[in-house]
Formats: structure tokens, C-alpha cells, sequence
């Protein structure tokens, strides 16, 4: 379908899954490298001449990213172990004092997209790791003479999260000394010591909405 495309757009794409590998920099103590590898899922509207219907493809877009951040620095070995209902709690293996790497993705925006002839860097050089495929529903065909190039614009937050010991100070149980009266009042009293909403009733105007235009006409500038 790609190869005999004359059009091709983007109907959508999302998120699929996002790895992560987290390293120290070597000679910069405190400071880590951290490799993410995004995937996305696309769905592209094929067109196979100018006066028919598109059809629907699902295709896979993957990005890298590297990142160096600091996370301080932990000389210890960290163990820990998942509960498990009604039998021994399961010991994690354990781990070395590194800080854990969040990301934070938003939904990406379709810019633009292109249909060219497949070069050698064109293909895949990623190992797509088995749970993305799995998500994918099987594994990404690269036959064909064409490839679909996707631009994406994804806004994202990378953060270093770190375990660490902290003093909060406690207090006593404070116990209410008053009781909550319930209300004597009728429905109708009540709804009459109400305000009445006239903003509800006139929407705001231009000037409202836009305070900083000092009242112009609405572009920016005044006339």
C-alpha cells in the first residue's frame, strides 16, 4: 500500500511505550546518563489515487534521546521485597544506590509527513523490545521499496527521583472539640440568601477576555 501511494497523512499518534537505561557519567560524580528510546504508534491515512477513500495503516515511529542529568551520589546496596499474599514476601534482586529515571510524555503532535525511497538508514536498527510487539499485535514488516518518515513534536519531562531520609515533625491526635450543627433552615430560605449569577446570564466581552488589549479590537493593536 506505501509503495503505490500517491498521498499519505497522519491521522494520529500516541505514545506506545518508553524505555529507559540510566548509567553514570564516568570522571562527574553525582551526575547520570540517561538513553530513552520512545515509541510511538501511528496511524496513517493511504491514499492509492487522488478520487478514492484512504485506507488505515498502523505503522511504528521510534526516537532516541540521551540526557544527562544529577542525582546525586548513594554508596549503598538497596534490598527489598514485593508482598506476597499468603506465602514468603519475594526478595527483589539487589540493587545498586542509583536514582530512578521518570518520564513524563505528552500526546504527540502530527507536523508533517513524507513518502520516499527506503535507503540503508532507513531500517529499523532497533532490537523493538517483545512487550512493544506485543502491544503492536506482531512484528513490523520492512518489505516494500518506500518508507514512510513521520515528524513528530512531543514535549516531555525527565526527572531523576531518588529515595533520601527526611524528618517530619509529628504531633498528637487533635480531637474536635465542636460538633457540626446540621442546618434548620428550609430549601427555600436557603436558595433565597443565594446571590444571583448575572454573570451566568452576560458572557464576557472582548475587552473581559482580553484585558491586555486595552480594549482594541481584538488583534493586538488599537485602531
Amino acid at each position: 500500500m506505501i509503495d503505490n501511494a500517491v498521498n499519505v497523512r497522519i491521522r494520529n499518534a500516541d505514545v506506545l511505550n518508553v524505555m529507559l537505561d540510566i548509567e553514570p557519567v564516568p570522571f562527574n560524580r553525582g551526575f547520570y546518563s540517561i538513553d530513552i528510546t520512545f515509541f510511538f504508534s501511528v496511524t496513517l491515512d493511504v491514499y492509492s489515487s487522488p478520487n478514492t477513500a484512504p485506507q488505515q495503516v498502523e505503522g511504528l515511529c521510534i526516537s532516541d534521546k540521551k540526557v544527562i542529568l544529577y542525582g546525586s551520589e548513594g554508596n549503598v546496596r538497596v534490598f527489598s521485597s514485593d508482598m506476597t499474599a499468603d506465602d514468603y514476601d519475594t526478595q527483589n534482586t539487589p540493587a545498586r544506590s542509583l536514582p530512578t529515571a521518570n518520564v513524563q510524555v505528552a500526546k504527540p503532535i502530527a507536523l508533517a509527513v513524507n513518502v520516499k525511497g527506503k535507503k540503508p538508514c532507513h531500517k529499523v536498527c532497533h532490537k523493538i523490545p517483545s512487550a512493544v510487539l506485543q502491544q503492536i499485535g506482531g512484528n513490523i514488516s520492512e518489505r516494500g521499496e518506500r518508507v514512510v518518515l513521520a515528524t513528530l513534536g512531543v514535549f516531555s519531562i525527565v526527572q531523576l527521583l531518588r529515595n533520601v531520609q527526611m524528618l517530619i515533625p509529628s504531633y498528637d491526635f487533635c480531637i474536635p472539640e465542636k460538633r457540626c450543627e446540621s442546618s434548620t433552615d428550609s430549601p427555600c430560605e436557603m436558595f433565597s440568601r443565594l446571590d444571583f449569577p448575572t454573570d451566568e446570564f452576560f458572557p464576557p466581552n472582548v475587552v473581559e477576555n482580553n484585558p491586555d488589549n486595552g480594549g482594541g479590537c481584538g488583534c493586538g493593536c488599537n485602531d
